[in-house]
């Protein structure tokens, strides 16, 4: 029994060294120590040992019971303390700043269209969207185009049939608003328009935004009014508008917009072409057929409209050349903003 009891003892540390979690060292313990343990079955064949065995092998089996029980408490705390030093190594200081990583912001042509449809619910302007994908009668017919119109060429319009196309404006908008509201109304319409064309002021995807308004006492001087606020919170208080007749087959009296230069402040430079004055948009007083193709009747009501570029007046801010630069992703050029 002495050769077993050292065995155990051999057998002991060989487990007792494989051990390396608490689990695996409290399945050390049950294993010798516990009820079935191996040394707790030698405890109990003492009883039937010889009276001159009993006392050396008993002293041999409690000895090597402290023994296991010391190794056991001292692997325990070993474990124990490595633990805590882990936790130490993972913890995580919650005052320490936090890793910064850099975010994206909106695109230059959101940010303004952002701004200008800020401006325009300030003078009590809803937005209102349509479709992308028009018919004839609302991009085209309800406007007043007539069908020998050149907007009509399929050198400026995509079609997508004979009677369908891909908006190139948002003026449909209007129209469709109208057919669903009654007046007094004012709203604007941003989004999406097309056209056959590309060069550096141009391309075949640009953003537009329209206005209308439409009530009983509308008068050009309305319109004036609401241009001039829009300019004076878009560009600074200190451009000049000037308004020039022009012609727009849904409106009359039409006219263009120009404000004064930015880049030469009024004394001529070659943006604004040696003239001190860059048009940005288009407006006037609503065609009453135009009304009428709305649902509205023109002996009752009048109204204004306008429109206007995006992407036009994000280059003319922020003084860009090169209008495409909006539409390549570039980040060297989009973090400038």
């Amino acid at each position: 029994m002495k050769q077993e009891i050292e065995g155990l003892r051999e057998s002991f540390r060989s487990d007792l060294a494989k051990a390396r979690e608490e689990r695996e060292l409290e399945a050390t313990r049950v294993k010798y120590l516990g009820r079935k343990g191996l040394l707790t079955l030698i405890l109990k064949k003492i009883s039937d040992l010889p009276l001159d065995q009993k006392k050396e092998i008993g002293s041999l089996a409690n000895s090597l019971k402290k023994e296991i029980t010391a190794l056991l408490n001292k692997k325990k705390k070993d474990l124990e303390s490595l633990k805590v030093s882990n936790l130490q190594k993972e913890a995580i200081d919650i005052t320490a700043p936090g890793s910064k990583f850099p975010l994206g912001h909106l695109h230059p042509v959101t940010q303004v269209f952002d701004d200008i449809i800020e401006i325009f619910k300030r003078l009590g302007f809803s937005v209102a969207e349509g479709p992308e994908v028009e018919s004839d009668w609302y991009n085209f017919q309800a406007l007043n185009f007539p069908k020998d119109h050149p907007a009509r060429d399929t050198q400026d319009t995509l079609f997508v049939s004979e009677e369908i196309v891909l908006r190139t404006q948002t003026s449909p908008v209007q129209i469709r608003y109208m057919e669903e509201n009654k007046p007094p109304i004012r709203v604007v319409a941003p989004g999406r328009t097309y056209r056959r064309d590309s060069d550096v002021t141009h391309t075949p995807m640009f953003h537009q935004l329209e206005g209308l308004a439409v009530s009983t006492d509308i008068r050009f001087s309305d319109l004036k009014g609401t241009l001039e606020y829009f300019v004076h919170e878009f560009f600074g208080s200190e451009r000049k508008l000037r308004f020039r007749p022009h012609f727009f087959p849904f409106t009359e009296p039409s006219a263009e917009v120009d404000i004064s230069c930015g880049i030469c402040n009024s004394k001529g430079c070659r943006v604004c072409k040696f003239s001190g004055w860059i048009e940005v948009l288009g407006a006037g007083m609503v065609h009453p057929q135009v009304l009428k193709n709305g649902g509205i009747d023109p002996k009752v009501y009048r109204g204004f409209a306008f429109g206007l570029g995006i992407e036009r007046l994000a280059m003319l801010k922020y003084n860009i050349d090169d209008l495409r630069l909006f539409f390549e992703n570039d980040l060297r050029f989009l973090k400038q903003f």
